[in-house]
């Protein structure tokens, strides 16, 4: 992942509510597949390793943080625990297992997620940190993000 897109999605879970927080790690597992995939078409199993290890990172987030005391959180557990499986196997075989079959399942659930994110009004999980304002600038079509400092402290609070 470049510089850019790691400041992109820090930003955005800088600003994050919790629903969005878990349609990032969706955005950020497609991405790390695509990735893979593009590692596996030109051979370079390093690449291909690597970020599938990244989404396995990401799959292990989603499971990590289901609240088990609802029984839709079993089948998603069953899901990502498959998936996890899938990209395992991919990793040691050193070629795409099912991928396009995961792809598939998660793109489903991606959607889903995003239409709770939707509904969902609650604030940032992130207190106390910076702004993010975006806006297009005096430049011939250019887009800058702006930071601006309402208060002196950043970050959590202790």
């Amino acid at each position: 992942m470049t510089s850019e897109e790691k400041r992109q999605f820090t930003a955005r879970i800088s600003q994050a509510n919790k629903s969005e927080l878990v349609v990032i790690l969706f955005e950020m597992f497609d991405y790390c597949i695509e990735q893979a995939e593009d590692g596996f078409k030109t051979e370079d199993l390093q690449k291909a390793d690597s970020y599938l290890k990244s989404a396995k990172g990401c799959v292990s987030e989603l499971r990590g943080s289901l609240d088990m005391g609802y029984e839709i959180s079993h089948n998603l557990y069953s899901i990502y625990t498959y998936v996890n499986r899938q990209l395992t196997a991919s990793i040691i075989k050193r070629k795409s297992v099912n991928i396009d079959n995961v792809k598939e399942n998660m793109e489903k659930l991606r959607k889903s997620f995003e239409e709770v994110a939707k509904q969902d009004t609650s604030g940032s999980v992130v207190q106390n940190s910076q702004k993010v304002y975006a806006g297009l600038t005096y430049g011939k079509g250019t887009l800058n993000e702006v930071f601006m400092d309402n208060e002196a402290v950043r970050g959590f609070k202790a």
